[in-house]
């Protein structure tokens, strides 16, 4: 049995961070705007939506955050329903979702570090950034504390994450409690020893993958001195700047070229033309082995130099790029990280899978920016509606809600109404908290659950 209208489509997207919250808000206005109407389900694994940009953004990042001002109004007119803390492949199926829906939109991002392939990789004391990130945003699924006992730290890697990783890191808990950061959070910076942050690239500084205020803001952190080395400077001679960005990214590192040591406390250091070898140690990290690189002179390609340096650090974070999140029982391309698929279309051993659809970082990979999710999602999103009017999708046979399965099951999913209840909760614990913040956030999973569920009405 087929659909061949837009008229009463129904359509389930899995993840409710920005991927999956513009391809509804698309998908609503593309529909409506062809004299057609669609009801959609947002399903989201964790208790409130946003995904990365609620556990995947640094907490003194107020104005990228402000991003969830227009998501929020995306999903506040109703015409989304957001379904939280079900995850799709436990509390039900990809079939089930498929039997009660024309479509199925998945969105379920990249949250797990790519791996590093190095000898000690695995040593005690050596993590992933994700997880790092994950922690200091207050994520319900990893552990509440985390031991911040070495002095020296090292990450690796050269992009946003990785600065993110390293400002925290190095940045001094006083300048952290205007923000949203959790207490078990804030008291976990309280308590650490760190003095040398070290940052390391494989490439120079001309192939930094950071933004110009990103950048920037590095170097406005109170009692944190910068620290670069002019032997990674002098490939630059006589370079023309490919970008204006880059212009201002080089200028910036110039500048802290000719600073003066103000005696910080604390210290970080950007290291580029370094290759890891090998995290050294026996029971835990001790230090990173490094071959030095110099550029090709074709494009950003390095090639080692032969020379190995070894550099004394206690930790190690690893921020070399995210993996996506497979769905079960959808396709997978265990090489790439992705949901295997053509402009979103989900292919299956080179065959599209009728009704299944990608969008966001598992469909093209972690690279790019919020922009870039939004024409992903209208690429999507066409093929979608192109298919549905075609009569290419296969008609839900399962007339029932899935709330109704849900309650079945007694899965505590959660609502809309039920984040207003805990955006209010933590908002109210901001205002009335010994340093006044705009929110502070609820860590526990099943606190959350139980106060957007005691404090909601479903919203049908």
């Amino acid at each position: 049995m087929t659909s061949s209208t837009l008229d009463n489509l129904r359509v389930a997207i899995v993840g409710a961070g920005p991927a999956g919250i513009y391809a509804g808000n698309i998908l609503a206005n593309s529909v409506q705007d062809a004299g057609g109407r669609v009801a959609i389900d947002l399903f989201e694994s964790l208790p409130a939506p946003y995904g990365l940009i609620r556990y995947g953004v640094a907490p003194d990042h107020p104005r990228i955050k402000g991003i969830v001002t227009s998501l929020h109004e995306m999903l506040d007119v109703g015409t989304i329903r957001f379904v939280g803390n079900v995850e799709v492949g436990r509390d039900i199926a990809l079939d089930e979702l498929h039997e009660r829906y024309d479509a199925v939109i998945l969105a379920t991002g990249a949250i797990r570090d790519a791996a590093l392939d190095i000898p000690g990789i695995d040593l005690p004391g050596s993590y992933g950034a994700a997880d790092f990130v994950a922690w200091f945003d207050g994520h319900p699924d990893v552990p509440g504390d985390w031991t911040l006992d070495a002095a020296e730290v090292a990450v690796i890697g050269n992009g946003n994450v990785a600065l993110d990783v390293a400002r925290i890191l190095a940045k001094h808990p006083v300048d952290l409690r205007s923000t949203e950061i959790a207490d078990n959070v804030l008291a976990g910076l309280e308590a650490s020893v760190v003095t040398d942050v070290h940052v390391f690239g494989r490439r120079g500084p001309a192939d930094i993958k950071f933004t110009p205020i990103e950048l920037r803001e590095l170097g406005e952190v109170p009692n944190v001195d910068i620290v670069v080395h002019d032997e990674d400077f002098a490939h630059l001679e006589g370079m023309t700047p490919a970008t204006n960005q880059l212009k201002v990214m080089l200028r910036i590192l110039e500048s802290w070229r000719a600073r003066e040591s103000t005696g910080a406390s604390r210290r970080l250091h950007l290291h580029f033309y370094h290759s890891p070898l090998e995290v050294l140690g026996t029971d835990r990290v001790e230090g990173l082995r490094f071959e030095r690189t110099e550029p090709t002179g074709e494009g950003s390609a390095v090639r080692g130099t032969g020379e190995i340096r070894e550099v004394p650090v206690q930790q190690v974070y690893r921020a070399v790029g995210y993996y996506g999140t497979p769905v079960v029982d959808a396709p997978f391309d265990d090489a790439r990280g992705v949901i295997p698929n053509i402009e979103g279309r989900v292919q299956d051993a080179s065959s599209p899978v009728a009704g299944l659809y990608a969008t966001g970082w598992i469909k093209r990979g972690p690279v790019g920016l919020i922009g870039h999710t939004k024409s992903d999602a209208m690429e999507t999103i066409a093929h979608l509606v192109a298919d549905a009017a075609g009569g290419r999708l296969s008609a839900p046979v399962v007339d029932d809600d899935v709330l109704e399965l849900l309650d079945a099951r007694e899965v505590a999913y959660t609502t809309w109404d039920g984040w207003l209840a805990l955006d209010a909760h933590e908002r109210e614990l901001g205002a009335t908290h010994r340093h006044t913040r705009e929110r502070v956030k609820v860590v526990p999973r099943d606190e959350q659950v139980d106060i957007s569920r005691s404090g909601a009405l479903i919203r049908s």
